[in-house]
């Protein structure tokens, strides 16, 4: 269906991040302002009295850290391990920019008090939206109960922030149309730049009503910095393979290095969609981007955004373990799914630890899974720690696995993890 060739032709890879998901404060933590005790996954199974993720834990995830629930196995099905990050953030964008091979040196800007008149005033002027409401740091959904029948009222957008380095504009789809908000996003990404270029503008439509408000995932944009760099999906695609991403890829890199792309609005449309590509059922035409017009899918990029967006940041270690279990419910059908020339790296883009205070990310280690069919049998043969990948220093080891998985040339940053293949 897909009109692209079938993965038998080549080697294909498979990298789904489960967004804020760390496992150990990094050595730097303070620095981030972050709690030495920091710990999404083993906080979050602590929380709940354990966490039940059968097919993570067959492939080495309790062999990271302790994990309550969560066993380490003597001989994993997977390679395993954590990776450091050496960017200077705790983002979103810098996450996932480093595991493409772009180290960030210098942090996005904060705005702890909110965004300067500088920036709000020109906003008004330039959108005529005639003034604004919060412009301060909140939580997504509060500010909706707090604000959303003023904003019905005034038609004024909610304006707020968050320990990211983000613009937010929430506004409601029957009092500000979506065509509207986006481009009132537009707006204010022109605005945000030079010493105010925050990474992201994002578009965060609600609907509902007070008390039962309700944010439409499907419909958030994010506008975003492009990467300052060219990563390892502009050199994939350069080298003729075709790449495709799935939920926010598209806007984290503001699709540069994608063919096709499709957002989603629940981490299930996410996983679903990514099991549906990689049993070629996904009709490719449909979601093309750009001119690239490759014969063969070979890169799989898959954000599944409910972790952080839903239960991070609002502090909720129950929903993150239920989130947990249904990822690892569907992996179990990718990974029946996965032929012998399928590679699946499964890891994260920072922390956000549930039972942390505040609302913010944590600067954690973040885990790295590594799995394929071809490889299973020398993780069996090599029991305990020859297939624990340990620390490593750098999330664009990601990018130098995959560059050697598909046998390109990359030479940005990051090594490969995995044996000789």
């Amino acid at each position: 269906m897909s009109q692209l060739s079938k993965p038998g032709s080549g080697r294909r890879a498979i990298v789904v991040v489960i967004d804020g998901c760390g496992i150990g404060a990094s050595p730097d933590h303070a620095d981030f302002g972050d709690a030495a005790d920091c710990n999404t996954l083993a906080n979050t199974a602590r929380a709940l009295g354990g966490l039940d993720l059968p097919n993570m834990a067959a492939l080495g995830l309790g062999n990271i850290t302790a994990i309550e629930g969560v066993k380490p196995v003597s001989a994993s099905r997977g390679y395993f391990g954590r990776l450091a990050e050496a960017s200077n953030g705790k983002d979103t964008q810098t996450g996932h920019w480093e595991m493409m091979g772009i180290i960030s040196p210098t942090s996005f800007p904060m705005y702890p008090n909110g965004f300067p008149p500088e920036v709000i005033d020109r906003f008004i002027k330039e959108t005529g939206c005639g003034g604004i409401l919060c412009n301060k740091p909140a939580s997504g959904t509060d500010v909706l109960e707090q604000l959303g029948e003023e904003h019905a009222r005034t038609r004024f957008p909610i304006v707020y922030t968050s320990g990211d380095s983000v613009f937010q504009i929430a506004c409601h789809v029957d009092v500000i149309p979506l065509a509207e908000l986006y481009r009132w996003c537009e707006i204010a990404r022109v605005i945000l730049d030079g010493p105010h270029r925050v990474g992201r503008v994002i578009a965060r439509p609600f609907a509902g009503v007070k008390g039962a408000y309700k944010r439409i995932s499907a419909d958030r944009r994010d506008y975003a910095v492009p990467p300052p760099a060219q990563t390892f999906l502009d050199y994939t695609l350069a080298s003729g393979l075709g790449v495709f991403g799935v939920g926010k890829i598209e806007d984290i890199f503001v699709g540069h290095g994608l063919s096709h792309a499709k957002h989603t609005g629940t981490n299930r449309e996410g996983l679903e969609l990514t099991l549906q590509a990689i049993r070629d059922e996904v009709d490719m035409k449909t979601i093309e981007v750009g001119k690239s017009k490759p014969d063969r899918l070979g890169l799989i990029f898959t954000n599944l955004v409910d972790t952080d967006s839903l239960y991070g940041h609002r502090r909720d270690p129950k929903g993150y373990g239920v989130a947990l279990k249904e990822i690892d419910q569907w992996l179990g059908q990718i990974m029946q799914s996965m032929g012998p020339d399928d590679l699946l790296l499964i890891s994260s883009d920072h922390g956000n630890d549930p039972t942390a205070p505040g609302t913010d990310h944590t600067r954690e280690y973040v885990p790295l899974i590594a799995y394929s069919p071809s490889l299973n049998g020398a993780a069996a043969q090599n029991a305990g720690a020859a297939h624990d990948l340990g620390i490593r220093e750098g999330f664009a080891d990601i990018a130098g696995t995959l560059n050697e998985w598909l046998a390109l040339d990359w030479h940005g940053a990051g090594k490969s993890v995995l044996p000789a293949v």
